[in-house]
């Protein structure tokens, strides 16, 4: 049976009265291909360009490996200058990712090349814009967003794969206790369905990204990433309206991850196995009941 992956709908332009109808609304992602091409980033966002902009800053960078059970979520593998970290993905693959960096704290002239897609929705946190950089291999885990945004998802200078799933799913995807992402001992583009059967059978979207692609991501969505070339994305995030969604970003910013950090600290692997083990022991009780129906 395998992993069920349809592919992604994908339209040139889109109005607000479709937009809200067929994606915001049904919560169900879209690739927009020409939103992005009426910014001045279209453009403008080489390589060169932002190495240029940023400077020599220090940043953060987050490998593939699995996450150290006694550190906290997003803790940094090692740290680089920002320009020799582009020559580095320019050059040569490499498992190296920048995550969830902030370019306003650095070049605020990037603020003035894109523009947030209120002609689809409102909600949009202008001021807090993310951008997500990676060599060719490297890899985002499985995982959905804490603060429960909705996502419109700019590539820029290559290709990334894209592998989405709805959150009802989430069982099923060995979602691990007091966290929004999974298991990390399997690949989900070639999973091991006699280790992890409650992968078998899930359904899901695939979804390849170019230069200039805008991937909208509703609300809870599942993804995991693969850079295909040494290249970078800029996420705009705008809230959904439903009130329970917003109580439950504010529970899993607040609450949850604290909880979560404390136990890691106080209890480091313990702890993480028995994360690991609800997992597996949830997901084979997902599969036995056939969930989600």
């Amino acid at each position: 049976m395998g992993i069920n992956l349809k592919p992604i709908d994908i339209v040139d332009d889109i109005t607000q009265e479709e937009f809200i109808e067929k994606y915001l609304k049904p919560r169900k992602p879209v690739v927009i291909k020409n939103m992005a091409k009426k910014w001045p980033a279209y453009q403008k966002w080489t390589m060169e360009y932002v190495k240029e902009v940023v400077g020599d800053v220090e940043v953060p960078l987050y490998d593939s490996k699995k996450a150290d059970p006694a550190a906290p979520i997003n803790t940094p593998t090692t740290k680089m200058k920002f320009a020799d970290y582009i020559d580095l993905i320019q050059r040569e693959p490499t498992d190296l990712r920048i995550f969830f960096f902030d370019p306003i704290k650095h070049a605020n002239k990037l603020l003035e090349d894109y523009i947030s897609p209120k002609e689809l929705m409102g909600g949009f946190l202008d001021k807090y814009p993310s951008m997500f950089f990676g060599g060719a291999s490297s890899v985002t885990f499985l995982h959905y967003d804490i603060d429960l945004a909705h996502i419109f998802h700019t590539h820029f200078n290559g290709r990334k794969h894209v592998i989405l799933f709805e959150n009802k799913w989430k069982e099923r995807l060995y979602q691990l206790p007091y966290a929004t992402y999974a298991l990390e001992d399997y690949d989900i583009e070639h999973p091991d369905f006699e280790k992890f059967p409650a992968l078998n059978g899930i359904e899901g979207i695939d979804c390849y990204l170019e230069h200039g692609d805008t991937l909208f991501m509703p609300t809870g969505w599942w993804h995991w990433m693969k850079y295909l070339d040494g290249s970078f994305s800029i996420s705009l995030r705008a809230w959904d309206k439903s009130w329970a969604v917003k109580a439950q970003s504010l529970w899993n910013l607040t609450v949850q991850r604290k909880f979560d950090d404390i136990m890691k600290k106080n209890f480091k692997k313990k702890y993480m196995d028995w994360k690991e083990k609800v997992a597996i022991k949830r997901a084979e009780i997902a599969l036995k009941r056939g969930l989600p129906r």
